[in-house]
């Protein structure tokens, strides 16, 4: 069911470190043709930060880890066909032989049968907002709770409930740290967040949290580190919130939906910002993870 690439294989068995990756965003996070520059510009970073790439998807029958240029091209290519997989839909999608884009969670799901420990992204789903009304949160949650895996991305999705999802992190015992910064970023913005409980200046520091947390039998953890370039669009994100709700927009559908809008409304800036910190999130990952097996 899960196919390693050699080179992900030689890197697990040698100690080596290696950081997985998401083909959600490559296959929907962006618009047509541009989600293959972002998944092999994070690649890359990975590589500069001394760790080997192990992006995630579900293609010809398998859930694989660690694709070629050309296998991440077909999930470029084909865009919002693809399904969007979480850790529910990795073995139904594997044997119907769908090409499946991996979200936080089900790329998750596929480090934990596999060993790989840290994962890099742009932001992590959480509490939807509204729940009160329409009860929804991300998977990505749950699988991080059970996952013995640290995330680095830019705190969480702007779009969802912050807050809400910040206490729901505490509830299932997952710590989060933020990166030289005393309060969670909102994935486009530096700053507005919920304060952190703790902060880490250092790859060392972090490596030496992951450590001690999973020496206690624990699970995931989530390092939010803000991004460079920070872009304020929370009266962007409720328009389009207000947008999806009118068309009857929910589920897995919401993310790509209001990002689409808020592409479209910041004239592209937006997609820059994001191509941005996905890249330096990947990077920070690899950096962790090269301490971590130093």
């Amino acid at each position: 069911m899960i196919e390693l690439a050699p080179e992900v294989t030689a890197a697990l068995e040698a100690g080596r470190p290696v950081v997985a990756l998401e083909t959600t965003l490559v296959a929907h996070g962006f618009p047509a043709g541009e989600g293959l520059d972002v998944a092999m510009k994070a690649e890359r970073q990975v590589r500069e930060g001394g760790a080997v790439p192990a992006t995630v998807g579900v293609l010809d029958g398998a859930v694989r880890v660690g694709l070629s240029a050309a296998e991440l091209g077909r999930f470029a290519d084909a865009g919002e066909t693809a399904r969007k997989v979480g850790p529910r839909d990795l073995a139904t999608c594997a044997v119907q032989g769908a090409l499946g884009a991996t979200t936080v969670g089900g790329t998750l799901a596929a480090c934990s049968g596999t060993g790989i420990r840290f994962m890099g992204t742009g932001g992590i789903g959480g509490v939807h907002r509204g729940y009160a009304e329409r009860p929804d949160v991300s998977a990505d949650l749950a699988e991080l709770a059970r996952a013995a895996v640290m995330v680095v991305s830019s705190g969480i999705k702007s779009l969802l409930d912050v807050p809400a999802t910040v206490e729901l992190l505490e509830t299932l015992g997952i710590p989060l740290l933020g990166w030289r910064t005393e309060t969670l970023p909102l994935f486009y913005s530096a700053e507005g967040g919920p304060p952190v409980p703790v902060v880490v200046d250092s790859a060392v520091d972090a490596a030496a949290i992951a450590r001690a947390h999973w020496s206690l039998g624990r699970g995931g953890l989530l390092l939010a580190r803000p991004p460079e370039e920070s872009l304020e669009v929370e009266p962007l994100i409720e328009t389009a919130l207000a947008a999806a709700k009118s068309e009857g927009v929910t589920g897995q559908a919401m993310t790509p939906f209001v990002l689409a809008q808020v592409h479209r409304e910041t004239g592209g800036e937006s997609i820059r910002v994001n191509k941005r910190l996905i890249a330096d999130n990947a990077r920070l990952a690899a950096e962790v993870a090269a301490a971590w097996v130093s």
